[in-house]
């Protein structure tokens, strides 16, 4: 078993930063192989933003390069998106994700990020 728990959502004006972290805990943790940022706007559908896998490597939604950073941070079994240059369209609830072996896969809960204009 493995429990995430988002924090970090905010509302921010356009051009701010918000750094969202995700909690991980649970037995399984040690089995994780991929770590996942998601994101859902209202009446779109849910769409990766960013992943890292086990052995760092990292790749991006198109429209967050160079704005988003994801990372781990070890020490406190936490995973991070830090968002910059925030736009009106990165307006959602963001959602961490994990895939544990042997194919386990678990949810955040969910937090909002709302940037105004």
């Amino acid at each position: 078993q493995v429990q995430l728990v988002e924090s970090g959502g905010a509302l921010v004006q356009a051009g701010g930063s918000l750094k969202l972290s995700c909690a991980i805990s649970g037995r399984d943790s040690t089995r994780i192989e991929t770590y996942r940022w998601y994101r859902q706007a209202p009446g779109k559908q849910r769409e990766l933003v960013a992943r890292i896998a086990k052995a760092g490597n990292t790749n991006y939604l198109d429209s967050v390069y160079g704005r988003f950073t994801i990372s781990r941070d070890n020490a406190k079994n936490t995973l991070v998106l830090q968002m910059n240059n925030l736009k009106p369209e990165d307006t959602a609830v963001y959602q961490c994700y994990v895939l544990s072996i042997p194919g386990f896969e678990y949810w955040g809960q969910g937090t909002q990020v709302t940037v105004s204009s």
